[in-house]
């Protein structure tokens, strides 16, 4: 399986991601090995996850879900209150 991911980081922003693994990638953000962009932003918090049957599908996926304004990132990932 692959899967898109979203995470709050403590700063409060969101962050979007593909893995295979998202309990090891969250785990590895935490731990300051992730994506460049977490690197002292932590702690994270996963907040939302969405599962593919294809890399391809959860690419274009994450794609998508980066294009998107905080706002409408809010709405999907339940955050909007």
């Amino acid at each position: 399986m692959h899967h898109v991911y979203v995470l709050e980081c403590a700063d409060g922003s969101l962050y979007t991601g593909y893995t295979t693994d998202v309990e090891r990638r969250v785990a590895e953000h935490d731990a300051g090995e992730g994506a460049k962009y977490t690197r002292g932003r932590t702690p994270v918090e996963l907040v939302y996850s969405e599962s593919f049957d294809s890399r391809s599908a959860a690419m274009s996926r994450e794609y998508e879900i980066k294009q998107l304004s905080r706002v409408k990132k809010e709405r999907l990932v339940g955050l909007d209150g």
